[in-house]
């Protein structure tokens, strides 16, 4: 998926000649932080509400404020996780979306993004979570892959994290099966070490010890 194809198109823009009234109120009326300012069709950057919150007249265009705007900004072509490593870069609510001459395309929210990215690591899916402890010379993916599909599941996401200043990673497994006892029992007997799992069985007992700690806090 790429970045255009998240494109929020009622993300409304700005331009110089607007003043810092109607700034503010289109950031109140959206909710957001930032607004991206685009002038002849080319992307200037983005305004904070910040910048604009300390200008005593609210009629004061953007043009003569001289500010310094944020260049968060991704290309059209590039991948959608791009707009997220952006989003982190500058701390920004959005992200503008510009092709290779800089003419301004849209924005994409991080609402919007946070639910693509919900979507690409599969959190609507049924089944159930694996996290691994792994040192990073013995991290081999295929012979996880066999032991997830040995005990008749599949992988539906896999994501792996670097710890810095160790040689241990966090590899965490979602698969289609909500039964994980077999999976678990096989990673331990390869000697992995297992610092998570949960499923629906997982859920179950959670509730049921949470119903009892209650039952026992009102002394019933």
């Amino acid at each position: 998926m790429l970045t255009k194809d998240l494109i929020n198109h009622s993300i409304p823009q700005l331009q110089h000649r607007d003043t810092v009234a109607k700034a503010l109120q289109l950031m109140n009326d959206f909710r957001l932080t930032h607004l991206p300012v685009v002038q002849e069709n080319l992307f200037a950057g983005l305004i904070s509400e910040d910048d604009l919150l300390d200008v005593l007249d609210d009629k004061t265009t953007l043009q003569a404020l001289h500010l310094q705007y944020i260049g968060s900004a991704v290309k059209a072509s590039d991948y959608f996780l791009t707009a997220l490593d952006c989003c982190m870069q500058f701390e920004c609510r959005v992200v503008a979306v510009v092709d290779e001459k800089n003419e301004y395309q849209g924005c994409i929210s991080s609402w919007d993004l946070l639910k693509t990215i919900g979507e690409f690591i599969g959190s609507g899916h049924q089944g159930s979570i694996i996290a691994l402890s792994v040192d990073r010379i013995h991290y081999n993916v295929s012979e996880i892959c066999r032991i997830i599909e040995n005990n008749d599941a599949t992988i539906l996401h896999l994501n792996t994290m670097f710890h810095p200043d160790t040689d241990i990673m966090t590899v965490t497994i979602q698969i289609n099966k909500t039964e994980v006892h077999s999976i678990v029992s096989t990673f331990e007997r390869f000697e992995y070490n297992v610092i998570y799992n949960h499923g629906p069985e997982n859920r179950e007992s959670e509730v049921e010890s949470n119903y009892k700690h209650l039952m026992n806090y009102l002394n019933i």
